[in-house]
């Protein structure tokens, strides 16, 4: 199990693997060849980035058992598809901002899935091996708007509503992960990506049938029960067994 991070020191953005406590800068690119460097970083002298750059973010809805049965939905039979700009994406530690147009806004706690090399048309026995790592994202969205206009792109595309990190960890096994969500301290969300209905294989097999993947992009996988409408001055912070914790806080529209 290896860590990678992207992070800012000083003005200059780069990649590295953290080796216990310490940050190894990367040489090269990480999702293909690269060689670590002899330059080393302690993690309070950088500013942790979100941890890839993705060309396109694909979510995945009601994709676990107790979302559908507590939103008294119908058990897809396919995955249910919807895209997210990158321009969401914020860091750990960087604030969620409550959009003035929305009164409804909540949050998700996914397992996100990182890819690691060109993806088209894979079957699902093969499909974890175009899996660069893990991380984890939160799936903010507007409820209001997503009743209002229709397609849920609207109401899950504001700026700064994809917290994702705080790393990407590799080797490790998507099936079987605690899942949980805590807004100031008090537990909302809390579950196991076992009870996904559809698995990051077929997740990852169904969506390239579709469109290409391509390295650094990221599948958020659905949220368990449990979530919540956030409010300005919240805490949030979402855990995924074996990857760590997201933590941000949220501000009033500005």
């Amino acid at each position: 199990m290896s860590k990678y991070l992207r992070v800012k020191k000083g003005e200059k953005i780069i990649y590295c693997i953290m080796e216990n406590d310490l940050l190894r800068e990367i040489k090269g690119n990480i999702y293909s060849d690269y060689i670590l460097t002899n330059n080393v970083y302690k993690l309070d002298e950088v500013k942790i980035l979100a941890p890839c750059e993705p060309s396109k973010i694909i979510g995945i809805g009601l994709n676990y058992y107790d979302a559908v049965k507590k939103n008294n939905a119908k058990v897809p039979v396919e995955p249910v598809v919807f895209l997210k700009p990158s321009s969401s994406i914020i860091s750990t530690d960087e604030p969620i901002i409550y959009p003035k147009l929305s009164n409804s806004v909540t949050y998700e706690v996914e397992l996100a899935v990182v890819i690691g090399k060109k993806t088209k048309n894979v079957s699902l026995e093969n499909a974890l091996e175009y899996v660069f790592g893990y991380t984890i994202a939160n799936d903010v969205t507007s409820k209001d708007l997503l009743g209002k206009y229709g397609p849920w792109d609207v109401g899950k595309g504001f700026d700064t509503f994809l917290p994702v990190g705080p790393w990407i960890v590799t080797g490790i096994d998507p099936s079987n992960l605690v899942i949980s969500m805590k807004q100031n301290d008090e537990t909302t969300q809390i579950s196991n990506t076992k009870e996904m209905i559809f698995n990051v294989e077929s997740i990852i097999s169904y969506i390239s049938s579709i469109m290409t993947l391509l390295p650094g992009d990221i599948i958020i996988t659905g949220t368990p029960a449990g979530a919540s409408e956030l409010n300005a001055g919240d805490i949030l912070v979402g855990s995924i067994e074996n990857i760590g914790e997201l933590k941000n806080n949220v501000l009033g529209g500005i």
